[in-house]
């Protein structure tokens, strides 16, 4: 996925609501902030270890109160709250929020002492590291590089290793600002840029993407460790996707004027254009479709569903018959609430991004409905990936799909180029904003 230049540079922060606070500044919320410490006690805070918050999020009210209410003694035993400060001792469990987060601009001082290590878990994943950048016995490890990195990334891994050393002297407060999206994290040290959008990967399980909400976490162990100006302000989906999408690159073209269905074919009468989208007439549908050809591509666009909202993309499509079977394939856009919202029953492979059919997407990862969708596909050869909101909920390999819902076939899986469109279902479902960048 490509994205802007650094936000510092390529963007106006304070138009997108963005907050770099001093780092000696006085212990109160900069605007549109919220504290995540009182300045007096722990109150708002739990204690964890290194483990995955999908189980404990998925715990009973009363399960849950059995694991988060015998912590609190523990954390008392390490943390206090002293001079508008939370100060730790370099053991017992991790601090970790009541409340759970999505998408957030966090704010936060430090101030540790050699041989320290620590970190800040983003949803309750590890991490953005923080470590002793002088000991040399931690610079195989990468220490030597300094804090601010995704650590817990795989070697080699965009945002693994911080992209400057910007870590101050010990004894002096450092200052972090961490901007996550879906699970694109973009953080700075002390004014400096380590991470630039990078996917932060889940630690607990590769496979799959960092849980749509979850905890903040503060990591400690091996020296004390204190912290103060911790402030977070959530951000909105409309921020969110300006963040993701930023300024198409160069390389990118827009495929609709905003106005009329110049350059599209197929059934556009079924379709009408609202508010500078295109939108499936209500009780309509049918398959409609750029006139040039694509075969590798990258594909930008934003959607908005009604409840119960049922549409496709059409990857590579033939030009007649259902995408979904003759075409490569489709890729589903469907309400994430869709059994809710209709009490009809789906396969996982009908859900949203999935390649209708053939491979399952991840859930879970879409804005409310009537709220806009950013989504970022790319094609090449016989692979697909799906983007949604920052978070890859589809990567896979058509070539290796041999099972299929219902037994049905897909005999155009295969194919190297065809059309791109939107294949409707008799909902209202709207695209804007519709880039595509030829790879080939």
């Amino acid at each position: 996925m490509k994205y802007p230049l650094p936000l510092i540079l390529a963007t106006s922060l304070s138009a997108l609501g963005f907050f770099s606070l001093p780092s000696n500044a006085a212990n109160s919320p900069p605007p549109g902030f919220t504290p995540l410490f009182n300045g007096q006690d722990l109150s708002g805070w739990w204690g964890a270890e290194t483990e995955d918050p999908r189980k404990y999020m998925a715990l009973s009210p009363e399960a849950f109160k059995q694991k988060h209410d015998p912590s609190l003694d523990n954390i008392r035993q390490h943390w206090r709250a002293e001079a508008n400060e939370l100060i730790n001792d370099g053991n017992g469990l991790y601090l970790t929020t009541d409340k759970y987060y999505g998408d957030f601009e966090l704010l936060v001082d430090y101030r540790t002492v050699p041989l320290a290590d620590s970190g800040i878990y983003l949803r309750g994943c590890p991490q953005v590291q923080i470590w002793d950048y002088t000991e040399k016995e931690k610079f195989k490890l990468g220490s030597d590089k300094g804090s601010g990195g995704l650590w817990n990334n795989s070697p080699g891994a965009p945002g693994k290793d911080p992209l400057v050393k910007a870590d101050k002297p010990f004894g002096e407060w450092n200052h972090f600002r961490v901007v996550m999206a879906g699970s694109r994290v973009w953080v700075w040290l002390n004014d400096q840029q380590t991470v630039n959008g990078a996917n932060m990967e889940n630690y607990y399980d590769r496979e799959l993407p960092v849980p749509p909400k979850g905890p903040l976490q503060l990591q400690t162990h091996g020296g004390e460790i204190r912290w103060r100006n911790l402030y977070i302000r959530e951000i909105g989906s409309d921020e969110s996707d300006k963040l993701l999408r930023g300024t198409d690159p160069s390389g990118f073209q827009s495929v609709f004027n905003g106005k009329d269905f110049e350059g599209w074919a197929g059934p556009v009468n079924e379709y009408q254009v609202k508010d500078g989208a295109i939108m499936c007439q209500p009780g309509k549908g049918g398959t409609i479709y750029t006139k040039a050809e694509y075969g590798d591509f990258i594909a930008r666009l934003e959607f908005k569903l009604p409840p119960g909202g049922n549409n496709g993309l059409a990857i590579r499509y033939p030009g007649a018959g259902d995408t979904a079977y003759l075409g490569m394939c489709e890729s589903q856009v469907l309400d994430d609430n869709y059994e809710k919202a209709t009490g009809e029953k789906i396969d996982p492979r009908q859900a949203h991004g999935s390649a209708y059919g053939m491979v399952a997407a991840q859930r879970g990862y879409q804005h409310p409905i009537g709220e806009w969708n950013y989504e970022e596909v790319t094609v090449k050869g016989s692979t697909m990936k799906v983007e949604l909101n920052g978070t890859m909920i589809l990567d896979c390999d058509l070539s290796k799909v041999t099972e299929f819902f219902a037994g049905h076939p897909h005999p155009g899986k295969d194919r190297t180029r065809g059309y791109f469109g939107f294949a409707g279902h008799n909902d209202p479902v709207m695209f804007r904003n519709i880039a595509i960048e030829p790879l080939n």
